[in-house]
């Protein structure tokens, strides 16, 4: 019975291919528009998960996320220190400042200044020159996609006037080591090149030693935008390795101390990290965006693959109703219909989310955001087989009322 189902489905290929196809748009959409959505929060905290040596953010307790630099007293450092259970404390500058570049034009870069002494929340990864370099005068380190891009040297004629290639685009050279900017007027000296997570605002990124980033900046009273703390080993298990969940709750007990002791928000990298996706779930139109994309992808792939294989249902009702007449039961016709459901909804899924991952290595070096996750696959699959539950339904239905009598007519 397996075998004449599966004829039965393949038989009239235009409604086999219509079905597929429609659960395929369905499962490729889904896993797009999540995966966009993902990769869009990902971005959100993406300079959080390239700082990956504090174990604990300290800020302002009015910040709301990562952006949202509220600058502290540099006092605040020392009390911070002075907290039981820290093991060390450095300052650290985050702001927007202009940069000028050699044609003149002006580019708003995201710039980091890192603790001076120890050099602690520098970039992940390090391209060309090393993090040591920063400390050479006036040095900064660019990231590699901004080198690339909104910082790049345009390529100047003779005369010094722009040159364009033949689609009427200016012609730029990437920054190099030795290139020089101008950061809110004052020299900069390009030391070395680093690559990190894009950003939310996909602004060219910026590192330089705390006290430069301070002199960049426009003077005032207030320039420390966080504190970044490392917690010491407890005692208690110095001589064994704690657990994840250990020093989790370690983290966390600092933490609450150094607010009750500070009066200032203390959080760990990964509270921080949700904390700023709240905000940008609650306070934008992202989720609903796509959201409503999602929802829409859902409705067109039950409403293709339901009206399909409704169609489909109804134009075989002679070959399920002469199954009935020679005593096949209604819990085998509804096998039939379930295995014919599964091998369109397997197919289908297969070819949308394959057609979403190749989505995913078309745009990879684009600027747009793109994160395909395990969960995403879990997601897309429950969602298409509901619709196959829903298009399978209303076949069922259709075989159950059927007459065995309508053969002979």
């Amino acid at each position: 019975m397996n075998f004449v189902a599966i004829k039965m489905l393949v038989g009239d290929r235009a409604k086999y291919f219509g079905i597929v196809l429609g659960i395929a748009f369905a499962a490729m959409l889904i896993t797009q528009q999540s995966s966009i959505f993902v990769g869009l929060m990902t971005r959100t905290f993406g300079f959080i998960t390239d700082t990956g040596y504090p174990d604990i953010w300290v800020m302002d307790p009015k910040v709301q996320f990562i952006d949202d630099t509220k600058p502290m007293q540099d006092t605040k450092l020392y009390r911070v220190r002075g907290v039981e259970g820290v093991q060390w404390a450095v300052p650290l500058y985050k702001g927007i400042l202009r940069a000028r570049l050699a044609d003149g034009t002006f580019q708003n870069c995201n710039v980091i200044g890192i603790d001076d002494a120890s050099l602690a929340a520098g970039p992940p990864v390090m391209v060309e020159g090393t993090l040591e370099d920063l400390r050479k005068a006036d040095g900064v380190i660019v990231d590699e996609v901004g080198a690339r891009g909104r910082l790049a040297r345009p390529v100047l004629d003779s005369e010094g006037q722009p040159t364009f290639d033949e689609k009427g685009q200016p012609k730029t050279t990437p920054l190099q080591i030795g290139d020089v900017l101008e950061l809110n007027d004052k020299r900069a000296i390009v030391v070395g090149i680093c690559r990190v997570q894009r950003t939310f605002q996909s602004q060219p990124v910026i590192y330089t030693t705390y006290s430069r980033a301070t002199r960049f900046a426009p003077r005032e009273r207030r320039l420390m935008s966080f504190i970044c703390v490392k917690i010491a080993d407890d005692t208690a298990t110095a001589n064994t390795l704690p657990t994840a969940a250990q020093r989790d709750a370690r983290i966390r007990e600092i933490a609450d101390r150094i607010e009750a002791e500070t009066g200032l928000l203390a959080m760990p990298a990964w509270d921080f990290s949700w904390k700023t996706v709240r905000y940008f779930m609650k306070f934008t139109g992202i989720p609903i965006n796509f959201g409503i994309a999602v929802v829409l992808g859902f409705l067109v792939g039950t409403a293709i693959a339901g009206q399909t294989f409704y169609q489909f249902t109804a134009d075989n009702i002679k070959q399920f109703g002469a199954l009935k007449a020679m005593g096949t039961s209604t819990i085998r016709l509804f096998g039939m219909i379930c295995l014919q459901a599964l091998i369109v909804g397997l197919i289908g899924y297969g070819l949308g989310v394959g057609e979403a991952s190749g989505f995913a290595v078309i745009i990879k070096n684009s600027e747009l955001a793109f994160r395909l996750l395990p969960q995403t696959l879990l997601v897309t699959g429950g969602a298409i087989t509901i619709i196959c539950i829903l298009a399978s339904s209303l076949a069922l239905i259709k075989v159950i009322r059927v007459e065995p009598a309508i053969v002979f007519k």
